[in-house]
């Protein structure tokens, strides 16, 4: 929703400026004109990053509040911002053309020829941006690199008066970054945009530490210094699979490592275990051996998406960890009957699958979705209400139930067993309703929107 959002108010911009630029180019048919608008677009996209700073700051803020209006307000005024240069680039266009046409029997072949340069710069500029410049250089600069290119061949038709543009531009490159995100609760260790998203570890004032992802506003790994446990969702991974039977799991898949809470747990609790830790962000990885002690000696990573990495896999695993979507980030592919019968075709018999599930406090409807949905490909699906805002289900086909989770207590690490007992004596029945989901129709974005817009409102 929020590309649509992007992508309609690009498309809007363009269109007023495909209007405006058709007007007044006719008015003022000569090439200063146009260097000169190009200029001025230049100018404005190398404010965008210090304009748009405060908007994004109040729609975090907004978000930590689950403040709709005010995100969406925010959003729109970002969107704005890059509206007003994208109107003027639009403009550009019919007044390269006015200026291009020399005659009617040729303005075919210009018009044609003029539509190619700008398709192909805008997939140079796409592939530029997303591949090489964001990744290397980072948002802002890259926001700076595309205003000097449009400064430099704009200033070449404007005269040497012009080049004081670009020069300011490059003295803009020197300027730093700053902090990405204030507002942190404790001392920011390190911070940076991933090839996948916004990533900041934080050490707390009692020496623990946490991966924020994104807005911040959900916690994805958490190191307790001196301690393998984390009094946390996390703990509940490590004892669930003791509801089918008191052996250990002999191989286990992780899909959403994250920095390697529950694989670096594993490791220490459950030493002859062999782990398949899959993170779609590599970086996160690295982030979990320099920042929360991820040393595991059976534990392989793979740098992959959840799904594909699933479906090409040889399976045999005893235990199928799903921790790889927070709201509102939750790819639809890893929420629907399909996946789960994967998933299912992955464990060996006995074998269980555990999903968390973030929602906000009091909101179930995700929860009675993805616990429907699993019910279609698993016999028997429990939950486990770990936290007001995490809930665990778990879903197999042989016969597992708090019963048995207590009856196997004696047959797990000490400092496992309390974290067993609360969780044998919490497991429960699936909730009731809700929807299947499916490869063809999963709305899970809408669901996400409601249950927070439901949630604002109480």
């Amino acid at each position: 929703m929020v590309w649509a959002n992007t992508i309609g108010v690009v498309l809007v911009a363009l269109s007023v400026g495909y209007w405006f630029g058709g007007r007044y180019a006719d008015r003022h048919p000569h090439l200063r004109g146009l260097c000169l608008l190009v200029l001025a677009a230049s100018l404005l996209i190398a404010l965008v990053p210090f304009a748009a700073r405060p908007f994004l700051g109040f729609s975090v803020d907004a978000f930590d509040t689950v403040s709709v209006g005010g995100f969406a307000g925010s959003l729109f005024g970002v969107l704005v911002l890059v509206a007003v240069p994208v109107t003027l680039l639009g403009a550009a266009a019919p007044w390269a053309v006015r200026l291009a046409v020399g005659e009617v029997g040729s303005s075919g072949e210009v018009v044609g020829r003029l539509y190619a340069i700008s398709t192909a710069g805008s997939l140079v500029g796409t592939m530029l941006s997303a591949l090489l410049l964001i990744p290397l250089l980072g948002t802002q600069r890259t926001f700076f690199v595309f205003a000097l290119a449009l400064a430099l061949v704009a200033a070449v038709g404007v005269g040497w008066r012009g080049l004081g543009v670009p020069a300011v531009l490059l003295a803009l490159m020197a300027v730093p970054v700053g902090t990405i995100k204030a507002g942190a609760e404790g001392r920011v260790l390190y911070e940076a945009e991933t090839t996948h998203q916004y990533a900041r570890v934080v050490e707390r004032d009692d020496g623990s530490r946490v991966l924020e992802l994104n807005e911040g506003q959900a916690v994805h790994s958490l190191y307790e210094p001196g301690s393998y446990l984390t009094g946390d969702y996390w703990d509940g991974h490590l004892v669930l699979h003791a509801a089918a039977g008191p052996q250990p799991p002999r191989r286990i898949a992780i899909l959403g490592n994250a920095a390697g809470t529950v694989a670096r747990a594993f490791g220490h609790f459950f030493p002859r275990t062999a782990v398949d830790a899959v993170e779609i962000d590599p970086e996160l990885t690295e982030l979990g051996r320099r920042y929360f002690d991820l040393r595991n000696p059976r534990m392989q990573t793979f740098a992959e998406d959840a799904r594909p990495w699933l479906e090409r896999s040889d399976g045999g695993y005893d235990l199928i960890m799903v921790d790889a979507y927070r709201q509102p980030y939750i790819p639809f592919y890893l929420a629907t009957r399909e996946f789960f019968e994967l998933a299912r075709d992955r464990l060996t018999p006995g074998g269980l699958v555990i999903v968390n599930v973030g929602h906000p406090e009091g909101g179930e409807e995700l929860e009675r979705v993805l616990g429907r949905t699993m019910a279609a490909a698993f016999p028997r699906v429990l939950r486990y209400p770990i936290e007001e805002t995490n809930t665990l289900l778990v879903a197999g086909e042989g016969a597992f139930s708090g019963e048995r989770l207590r009856a196997n207590l004696e047959a797990l690490p000490a400092p496992l067993r309390p974290e067993a007992r609360r969780a044998a004596a919490a497991l429960e029945p699936r909730l009731a309703g809700g929807e299947v989901y499916t490869d063809d129709h999963a709305p899970v974005e809408w669901l996400i929107d409601s249950s927070l817009l439901e949630y604002a409102n109480e």
